[in-house]
């Protein structure tokens, strides 16, 4: 385990203000997006006729010149302000390049255009932090820790165990990304304001120039239904993981209220320490992941908000970069330099479960197993039993015997149908841990069989991200190709 460089905190005091002009101002590769939507609108428009190849010339050399002159740090996205500029240069029949479009489609299209390049990159983080979860675990199927619930100490597992829960839980995220990608990766353009248009635009050949691999039909919910559903999608799924991220680092935090934590943080950029106080070494890294997984819920919640209570047809929900992808990119990768620098203890975590009675769960168990004593007159036992070791401050291993033994008499009448050997051995962490039998148990058949099911699950999302951005640049590739021969003509 190697420990990263935390990335400073982008965490902004001001709200997100609804600015219509923001909204075609864009975010993200906006301004690049448009460039793109208006090659692939003027191919299209060549090929149809609905342009002469001529005219086509020279507005692709239009485009081509404005492109050049463009300070991509200053451009709006919005078509009003580029049109001027194309006109400027290739004259006034330039603007027949909007023919059957509006900056409604426009904006759809440039919209999901940013999604599903944000979504691609946070589910390329998500495999990373996955690799990682995997690899810590695979260090520690043998390490017995506390696991609790109502936050207290309720039965013993293993790290590997504890850590392939997050991984199964983000392979749930990745495969909620997946879904929404087929959801979002649908062609609007062409849909015009709400009703299409004269033009007999090819929506179909628009859809493969600009890489998408579906339609949304309706022209009218190309607009003003999908666009909304598509940013919700999206916000949903980053949401779900900024409330696991707070879980984990929650987790972890509370180790450092103990004296002898099991659990902490390698020293260093991980860690820091107090001005006053030289002892503390406080856990920077957990509290920001923390903070920073509820500022990303926020922003995914503000999502919501925009869309909620609006009638169609309006710009709250038009904002070219609709769901911010930046601080979501920043809490993965945070999550996984925190998975980087998590230093064990083995032994002090299991002196952590010898400490409680967390083994108990075993007797009852093992009574109803080897004598048939029902699960309830067990269960109670091993309470009274659990109780006359903490009143006496004996640890659940240290209880005499004949205790054991006088306790169960009391309580039942009769004698304790376990010889002492038995009794030491079915209340060992060990025994409990590794002698599970279920489904998905930490034992080490099971963790080694989650392991490899794990790994598999991440190197195939992997091959899926690179499969999706592979097409998305065959079909820039297509797109700049039958560009390029227009302008050549």
């Amino acid at each position: 385990m190697t420990t990263q460089s935390i990335p400073p905190a982008e965490v902004s005091a001001a709200p997100r203000v609804l600015d219509i002009n923001a909204v075609f101002r864009g975010g993200g590769r906006s301004v690049e997006f448009l460039d793109e939507i208006n090659k692939a609108s003027l191919v299209v428009l060549c090929e149809t006729g609905i342009i002469g190849r001529e005219l086509g010339s020279r507005i692709a050399r239009g485009i081509a010149q404005v492109m050049a002159e463009a300070s991509r740090t200053q451009n709006s996205a919005d078509y009003l302000d580029y049109e001027p500029r194309l006109i400027a240069v290739a004259g006034a029949d330039a603007s027949r390049l909007h023919s059957g479009r509006s900056r409604q489609d426009i904006a759809s299209t440039i919209a999901r255009m940013n999604l599903r390049d944000g979504l691609l990159s946070a589910c390329a983080a998500l495999v990373d932090l996955r690799g990682k979860l995997v690899a810590l675990g695979a260090e520690h199927t043998r390490t017995i820790i506390p696991a609790y619930t109502h936050g207290v100490q309720a039965q013993p597992t293993t790290l590997a165990h504890y850590l392939l829960a997050f991984a199964y839980a983000l392979a749930r995220q990745a495969e909620r990304m997946r879904e929404t990608y087929a959801r979002i990766n649908c062609n609007p353009l062409g849909a015009a304001a709400l009703a299409t248009s004269s033009f007999a635009l090819d929506r179909e050949r628009l859809a493969q120039l600009l890489g998408f691999e579906g339609m949304v039909e309706n022209a009218f919910d190309a607009n003003h239904l999908a666009p909304v559903d598509a940013f919700l999608d999206v916000a949903g799924a980053l949401a779900i993981v900024a409330v696991q991220a707070g879980q984990f680092a929650q987790d972890l935090h509370a180790q450092y209220a103990e004296p002898r934590p099991w659990l902490v943080l390698q020293p260093g950029k991980l860690t820091g320490t107090s001005s006053i106080m030289p002892q503390k070494r406080n856990p920077a890294a957990l509290e920001q992941l923390r903070a920073q997984a509820s500022l990303m819920l926020g922003d995914m919640q503000t999502v919501f908000l925009l869309a909620h209570n609006v009638r169609t047809g309006m710009f709250d929900y038009r904002s070219y970069d609709p769901v911010p992808c930046t601080r979501p990119l920043q809490v993965l990768k945070l999550f996984g330099e925190v998975v980087d620098g998590v230093v064990v203890d083995p032994q002090r975590a299991l002196e952590e479960v010898n400490a409680e009675y967390s083994t108990t769960t075993e007797i009852a168990d093992a009574l109803l197993q080897k004598a048939e004593v029902p699960f309830r007159i067990g269960h109670h036992f091993a309470s009274l039993l659990s109780d006359y070791g903490r009143s006496h401050r004996l640890r659940l291993s240290d209880i005499p015997f004949r205790e054991v033994q006088g306790i169960y008499r009391d309580q039942t009448g009769h004698d304790l149908p376990l010889d002492e050997p038995n009794f030491k051995r079915i209340i060992s962490p060990q025994y409990m841990v590794f002698g599970r039998r279920g489904l998905g148990g930490p034992q080490l058949a099971e963790v080694g069989r989650m392991l490899t099911e794990a790994a598999t699950g991440a190197t195939a999302d992997r091959v899926w991200h690179e499969d999706k951005r592979r097409r998305l640049v065959d079909a820039g590739l297509e797109l700049e190709h039958c560009f390029r021969a227009i302008a050549a003509d």
